[in-house]
């Protein structure tokens, strides 16, 4: 498939949507068979019977995005990797990365309903993720929403994965792009504002207090100095903690 063609199908999503919300409902089986899905929606089988039986809580993983985008960059690494490794066709790895792309970018965020409260190792939102991206990517391919041709939910976007090492990897990217997106970010601005502020009243004395007594004094600077050196102490801890997550379980099953 080239850009081109790529390009072109890409914009199918918005052009396909009234005629996919037009039909209420379309067919999705699993090995437990048939299910009925909402037709305006990307997921399928797997997912539907998720909403049904864990109607529990209302907090969405999408709530903020992070863990999904980095399932998308997940799948698309993977398709990536196995198209490299030539255990999948080259062309639906194009197909998967296209899709798994969108995912990263927030753009399918709608298209993930399950609530945080479902079974153990989140093998509902992997299966919801495989079966978003599979359906893109045949709606890419084919102009058609949803089933399993040409792309696959599990035997292609979910090749040579399990819910107990893709959830657990998506988790992980997620903290370290968070971190290193924001907290850091944050924390490096508000150390570099109290030295800054530190640096402005280095000649007022303050009052030390200890015991609810006067104790030694203590310069201005000093003191807010010392909240800058602990949170760039502080700091150095979460950047060690980060590369922890760099090293990831995906494969190694």
């Amino acid at each position: 498939m080239t850009k081109d063609q790529l390009t072109g199908a890409a914009g199918t999503a918005a052009a396909t949507q009234p005629a996919a919300a037009a039909q209420l409902t379309r067919t999705e089986t699993d090995s437990m068979g048939p299910v009925e899905v909402p037709a305006a929606h990307y997921w399928g089988a797997q997912t539907a019977r998720s909403l049904q039986h864990f109607p529990i809580g209302g907090e969405r993983y999408t709530w903020g995005g992070p863990l999904i985008h980095a399932f998308g960059l997940l799948k698309g690494a993977s398709a990536r990797a196995n198209a490299e490794l030539g255990v999948l066709d080259p062309q639906l790895a194009t197909l998967i990365t296209a899709a798994a792309s969108e995912v990263a970018e927030g753009v399918l965020d709608a298209e993930f309903p399950l609530k945080v409260f479902q079974t153990g190792s989140g093998t509902q939102t992997n299966m919801n993720v495989n079966e978003v991206i599979a359906a893109r990517a045949n709606e890419i391919a084919t102009g058609q929403r949803g089933g399993k041709s040409p792309v696959h939910p599990n035997d292609h976007v979910n090749k040579g994965q399990s819910s107990n090492d893709a959830f657990p990897t998506a988790m992980y990217v997620a903290v370290a792009r968070q971190a290193h997106r924001h907290l850091i970010p944050a924390v490096e601005a508000l150390a570099a504002t109290f030295r800054a502020r530190a640096s402005q009243f280095p000649d007022v004395v303050m009052v030390g207090r200890t015991h609810l007594q006067d104790a030694t004094p203590i310069r201005w600077d000093q003191v807010v100095g010392s909240w800058a050196a602990q949170l760039e102490g502080t700091l150095a801890g979460v950047r060690a903690a980060v590369r922890g997550l760099y090293r990831v379980a995906l494969g190694g099953t």
